[in-house]
This record gives C-alpha cells, structure tokens and sequence, in this order.
C-alpha cells in the first residue's frame, strides 16, 4: 500500500484508517465462532502492509514480551510487536496474520494483526473520544472510538504502546536548561492525550510560559474566539491574551490541520503564530502543515525545542 496513494488534502478536518482485526477465542454469546476486534490507525502513520516475514530474529534481551524480535524489510531492521499479546487477548490465527509497518516519531515499527479490512475515509467529527471508563479498561492504549453500522473500531494508541515498550523513544524534558527570566508569553496547547498535555503544561510552564490547555481542537478553537471577543470589546491586541498557539494533529472533533486553517482565515487571529506539534509530522507529510499556514511544525520526541522555539516565533 503506497502512502502517497491515498493521503488526504489538509484542512479538510477528514481522516483515513486503516481497519484491521485481531482475532480471540470465542467469547459464550459468539455460539462458538471466533471473536473478532476492530482497531483502528491513522493511514499517515502507515508505510504498507505485509504478511509474516519468513524470518523474524529473536532479541537477547526484551523489555516486554509482545516484541517477538526484529526482520529485515529493504535493508531497515523494524521491531515486530504482538499487538494481541501487548492487549492481553489470546490471539487465536484462522488465516495467515498481517504485519502493518508504520513511521511516526521518526521511527519505524511493526504490529502483528489477524487481519485487515480495509481503509475508511470519515470526519474527525464521527470520532468520539473514549469514555472515562473505556479508557481505564484500556489502559489509556486508545485514543478515539468509531461507530459504524454493524461494529465499533477502536483507534489505537500506537505511540503509548512504543513509549512503553522503550521509554527512550518517549518525550524527553530536558532539565539542562536555564530559562532565566524569561518574558512571560502565553500560550494555548491542544492535544487529547492527558500525558501529552500535562508533560507540555510542564514544559512551557518551565520556560516561564502562562498556559491554556484544550484536549481538542474545536475546544481550542472556542477558547480563541472568546478571547477574540474579550479583545475586541476591550480594544487590546490579541496578543495581550495569547501568543502562540501548540497543537497535536489527531484530535477528535476537529484535527490541528483543519484548526489551523480556521485561525488562519481570521482577520484577528491570523497573526497567531501556530505550532503544529505531532507524531505524524515526517518529510513525506510535513507539506500538510505548510498548506494550511502552520508557522511550524515539531516532531513529538523534540519536546525541548518547543518552547524555544514558540518564543523564537513571537518575538520574530
């Protein structure tokens, strides 16, 4: 599957998935047919999709035992990961499994799936953020749901899974740097992961920043519209109320492509400058960010350049 085949214009606030199924062991109400799972992953983080390398070798050592090893794909070796085993369901083979090979955070992975179905085109509006307890059954390992007709896909935390399958490949503060008294600029941060968000609170807090947190991107586009209002009716720039505006691409509701364009196309709002700060943020995808007006666009893992360069863009 060729990624440049299917990406989607930006802005456009529409998602691609690729669906694909885990199967488990009969559960009493399935009358004895296997169980199937519907998951759910953003076509950006997707290279292509394979079946079983013939040769997969085993690690000597492994932090958690859903890594089954690596294999060789071109001449790059990529981590396979168990995707059943990492979820804690007895996977349960009926056909050939599927290996989907995914690039988020500047690095390659590889999941171990019972099946895939096909890639669904829908509005980040039909993706509902999960609920307190879905989220708590799940271990915070899912970031959005989808109802369709006959079945519901959960979209997966992929990022979650790698962090905690090696740490270092998580974000990183870095505690070297002296912020002196720094200007106290303000800013706006939209993300939907809780971690994401407190670890970015802490951040930019550090650097000296005043900080609003959103966990959408319609949620933060409501936040700027009232302070929009509040500067208008007290005749002050919107400066005086926010200087920057950070935000995470994959967001239910409205995405950080699509909120971008709408801060952009405000006559009062465009001088904001906007952070596009995300997983799927690659050279293959970082033209999506330039066409919608980002002012820049950071992977994940550089969390420390993010309030650096926040206060490089507000005081340009």
């Amino acid at each position: 599957m060729a990624q440049t085949d299917i990406l989607l214009e930006a802005g456009t606030n529409e998602l691609e998935i690729v669906e694909f199924w885990l199967e488990e062991e009969p559960r009493e109400e399935d009358e004895g047919q296997n169980y199937r799972g519907f998951y759910g992953v953003n076509v950006a983080k997707v290279l292509e999709i394979i079946r079983m390398p013939e040769k997969v070798t085993k690690l000597p050592k492994v932090a958690h035992p859903a890594i089954m090893g690596t294999f060789n794909l071109r001449n790059k070796v990529i981590p396979l990961v168990d995707l059943s085993h990492w979820l804690k369901k007895p996977r349960v083979e009926s056909e050939p499994p599927k290996v989907i090979v995914t690039e988020f955070n500047n690095v390659c992975s590889a999941f171990l799936v019972s099946g895939v179905t096909r890639i669904h085109r829908i509005s980040w509006e039909k993706v509902e953020a999960p609920s307190a307890y879905v989220s708590t059954l799940s271990e915070d390992s899912i970031t959005g749901v989808v109802k369709f007709d006959d079945r519901i896909s959960l979209i997966l935390d992929l990022e979650k899974i790698v962090a905690e399958l090696n740490p270092q490949l998580g974000l990183q503060l870095d505690d070297s740097i002296d912020w002196g008294d720094s200007v106290g600029y303000k800013a706006i941060i939209a993300d939907d992961s809780t971690l994401i968000r407190e670890m970015l609170h802490e951040t930019m807090t550090r650097a000296k920043f005043s900080v609003e947190l959103a966990n959408t991107g319609r949620e933060c586009f409501e936040k700027l519209l009232a302070l929009k209002r509040r500067s208008i009716e007290e005749e002050r720039p919107i400066t005086d109320y926010v200087n920057v505006v950070i935000s995470d691409i994959e967001m239910p509701v409205m995405d950080g492509h699509n909120l971008t364009v709408r801060i952009k196309a405000d006559p009062v709002l465009q001088q904001l400058p906007v952070i596009l700060f995300s997983s799927i943020i690659t050279d293959k995808l970082r033209h999506k960010g330039e066409s919608v007006g980002a002012d820049d666009q950071i992977s994940k893992p550089e969390v420390t350049e993010l309030a650096q360069r926040a206060i490089a863009l507000i005081e340009r």
